[in-house]
């Protein structure tokens, strides 16, 4: 049976609209298209450029791995063939070999296989996932940390949904600059750092008008 307040809040989940994430949160692969499609996707993890510092979102799916910097959305690195036995995450901390600017650092990963990613950030945002209407997820964004008083635009934001594919993971980077939504299909990342550079606005594979798979990226 459930409690008044508990069925108000699940009638409150289910009217609440997808909408984008407020002010600072901006999809870093453009708003016109917020979320790239990566077909089999196991499950993504965050380190930092030893470099530039900026978060990175490592990829892992059936079609390999792949590196991405997460505060202008370009590819960094791509393994369409890794080594047999790192393919998928293995060992206590489910690791794969990092790529690129990350080679010879082991990527914690999460996804199918478990682990997770941060919930919360230190200066009060919060990622929570329900589902009122499951199998399908909503994974909601708050700074109330997850009350959710009152409707969805005022201290919380309903920002992605669901329904067509599995959750594989969500949440924040360790430094809480980046979140990431990823799917069995699609990996969505937004971001509060604002850089200005040549790999911004353009599309992923250099074409315009076109977000392809990740398995179809070229090499």
């Amino acid at each position: 049976m459930f409690t008044e307040y508990e069925v108000q809040l699940r009638e409150r989940f289910l009217a609440a609209p997808v909408s984008p994430a407020p002010a600072p949160w901006h999809p870093v692969f453009g708003p016109a298209a917020p979320a790239i499609r990566i077909g089999g996707l196991l499950g993504i993890g965050f380190a930092r450029h030893p470099e530039t510092g900026h978060d990175l979102v490592m990829v892992v799916s059936l079609d390999g791995h792949g590196l991405f910097d997460a505060a202008t959305g370009a590819r960094l690195a791509r393994d369409r063939d890794p080594d047999p036995g790192t393919t998928d995450p293995t060992g206590p901390h489910l690791t794969c070999p990092g790529l690129g600017p990350l080679t010879g650092t082991p990527i914690p990963i999460a996804g199918l296989h478990g682990g997770g990613l941060h919930a919360t950030t230190d200066d009060g945002w919060t990622l929570d996932v329900v589902s009122p209407d499951w199998p399908h997820h909503r994974v909601l964004l708050s700074t109330d940390g997850g009350l959710y008083h009152g409707p969805a635009g005022g201290d919380w934001w309903h920002i992605h949904h669901t329904t067509h594919a599995p959750l594989r993971t969500f949440g924040f980077s360790p430094t809480g600059r980046t979140l990431a939504v990823a799917t069995s299909t699609d990996l969505m990342v937004l971001s509060r750092e604002r850089i200005r550079s040549g790999a911004d606005d353009s599309p992923l594979d250099g074409r315009a008008g076109t977000r392809p798979a990740f398995g179809g990226l070229p090499s």
